[in-house]
């Protein structure tokens, strides 16, 4: 179910400029982020006048879905789409990706709702798509310029350990293949086979990084700073990790056999 507004949309300017968003979607998945959500929701419109905010809800208990649509019945850029349960991260994004290729979006900006992806980076994020020399442009912590504060030394072994273990092993050109803060060219998005997608959890980002430059993306990079989350609990667990090596390397192997997507001539 999505919930919107209808009241008329006055983030456009009146001088004829093109205001910052325009026909771009951020999806935003939720689960028990309702110390956030607010916060986060006038931030993404803040940096993003005339981008649509669309809140993936997987059914928290916290009340996060309906302080989802306290919003979206105030502003009219702001939509609300509920899942009935938690299913992981990757589903809520494949989800929220379909609402927004549905409803005509032609960039879409995946990020998270607990402040580790600054909303004041979106429009750096967007500028490539604009510019036309990306398909899909990535806020790398591991690019020149990227950082992360706030981790001890585990977490970023963990992160950074993977995302070099996934470079190697599918042979992917990009640094951080493990960050979900991201932009789309909505033909791109709309081309990767979500049937086909394994992965439910965090190494979905590194699985749909895949699939997209296995069809042709020009992905690239732009530095980011990521920071640990302001309140709340972090979701990563031995399971998501564990996940993700199976993930990549059942991925290698389907594609050593040929039943993997098909690389772009």
């Amino acid at each position: 179910m999505i919930a919107s507004a209808t009241k008329p949309d006055s983030s456009v300017p009146p001088n004829g400029a093109t205001p910052a968003g325009a026909g771009a979607w951020v999806v935003l998945p939720t689960y028990n982020e309702a110390e956030n959500v607010r916060e986060i929701a006038a931030a993404i419109l803040d940096a993003l006048p005339a981008a649509t905010l669309l809140v993936v809800d997987d059914g928290s208990p916290d009340g996060t879905g309906e302080l989802a649509d306290e919003l979206a019945a105030f502003d009219p850029r702001v939509r609300v789409h509920h899942r009935t349960a938690k299913a992981g991260l990757g589903r809520a994004y494949l989800a929220g990706f379909r609402v927004a290729l549905d409803g005509g979006a032609a960039r879409i900006i995946q990020m998270d709702a607990d402040w580790s992806h600054d909303p004041a980076a979106t429009p750096a994020l967007l500028a490539p798509l604009e510019a036309g020399s990306a398909d899909l442009v990535i806020g790398s912590r591991y690019t020149n310029g990227g950082e992360v504060v706030d981790w001890g030394f585990a977490r970023r072994f963990v992160s950074r350990g993977g995302s070099v273990f996934a470079r190697i092993v599918l042979g992917l050109p990009a640094n951080d293949l493990t960050g979900g803060f991201k932009a789309w060219r909505a033909a791109t998005l709309g081309a990767v086979d979500f049937a086909g997608v394994h992965a439910g959890g965090y190494v979905f980002q590194v699985e749909m990084t895949y699939r997209a430059q296995r069809g042709g993306a020009r992905v690239r990079e732009v530095p980011i700073t990521f920071r640990d989350r302001r309140v709340g609990q972090s979701k990563m667990s031995r399971r998501i990790i564990v996940e993700a090596l199976v993930v990549v390397i059942q991925l290698r192997w389907e594609e050593l056999r040929g039943r993997g997507p098909r690389r772009a001539r």
